[in-house]
């Protein structure tokens, strides 16, 4: 159930996000379902980092009649993911809940990757894997040249970091010094040909970006209080002056909150049938009810 603090800048607690985060688990089926394709897998283990991203962390966004020149940006380079986003979007009323049912439908600004110019507050259109680093690097320098203290976050996946382009725009980050910067990596275990530990091995990945000079932090994507530490600790290094952009680990599970989806390389890009959906979605208002969470004065 949504709660009265929806469009308030009161920051949210950790088990309200964590409330938040199941309710939008539910919108991604449902909007599979009706697209009858899409990518579950990507969707859900991402939602819980874009959840308290948006609904705590990024300023300038409290709501659809506050968006500002001077407001964070996110740039979701792994684009197949997009339906976390367009909940996250639909929630804070950026767009109608009612048109989340267009995902992917002809003419609908909802496609199956972030369209910009369909959507304006989308702030990059990604989807071809490795690029979307580069555009949020362009961002944090532009924003910085302005003198504006906004801060640019970039979520990329782990079979994306397998890309060449990546790691050059890692290198340029560290040299330009983009402490406005925060990359986000869903380490979800799983890209669409398998176990990126057999694709393309990806360790020591920590070890990596600190060799190019970032600072890093490592957490549990799925953990709340965790992840809320991880943003506030990369925002307090940019406001004490830190020279060295943020790398987030977040060790995440793929399909999180759907038993039958967990870990499955298959529910990738494969869009939930009537009864499946149906299963997801009673799961995860059972992980609700377990939690036992109080949000705007009501049982959620």
């Amino acid at each position: 159930m949504w709660f009265k603090k929806q469009m308030s800048s009161t920051p949210l607690t950790a088990n309200e996000l964590s409330h938040l985060s199941h309710e939008l688990r539910i919108l991604i089926i449902e909007m599979l379902l009706q697209a009858k394709s899409g990518h579950p897998g990507g969707s859900l283990s991402a939602i819980d980092l874009i959840t308290a991203l948006w609904f705590n962390e990024m300023r300038g966004v409290e709501s659809a009649t506050q968006l500002t020149p001077d407001r964070d940006r996110f740039v979701l380079s792994k684009g197949h993911a997009v339906p976390a986003l367009y909940a996250v979007l639909a929630k804070k009323g950026f767009i109608k809940v009612e048109d989340l049912k267009t995902l992917r439908q002809t003419g609908s600004p909802l496609q199956g990757h972030p369209d910009r110019v369909r959507m304006p507050i989308v702030e990059a259109s990604t989807g071809s894997l490795g690029q979307g680093l580069s555009v949020a690097q362009g961002m944090a320098m532009g924003l910085r040249l302005e003198g504006k203290k906004s801060r640019v976050y970039c979520m990329v996946g782990d079979g994306e970091i397998q890309e060449g382009q990546i790691w050059e725009s890692a290198m340029s980050c560290s040299k330009y010094q983009l402490s406005n910067l925060c990359l986000i990596l869903d380490n979800n275990g799983g890209q669409i040909d398998g176990p990126t530990s057999e694709v393309m091995p990806l360790e020591p990945i920590a070890d990596k970006w600190r060799a190019f000079g970032w600072h890093v932090i490592e957490i549990d994507g799925h953990n709340m209080d965790q992840i809320l530490k991880a943003y506030q600790e990369a925002r307090k290094l940019h406001e004490t002056g830190s020279l060295k952009p943020v790398f987030i680990l977040a060790h995440t599970i793929k399909g999180k909150g759907v038993s039958f989806m967990e870990k499955k390389i298959e529910w990738h890009g494969v869009a939930p049938k009537p009864e499946e959906a149906k299963n997801a979605t009673e799961e995860i208002k059972k992980l609700m009810t377990a939690l036992n969470i109080k949000v705007g004065g009501q049982n959620g």
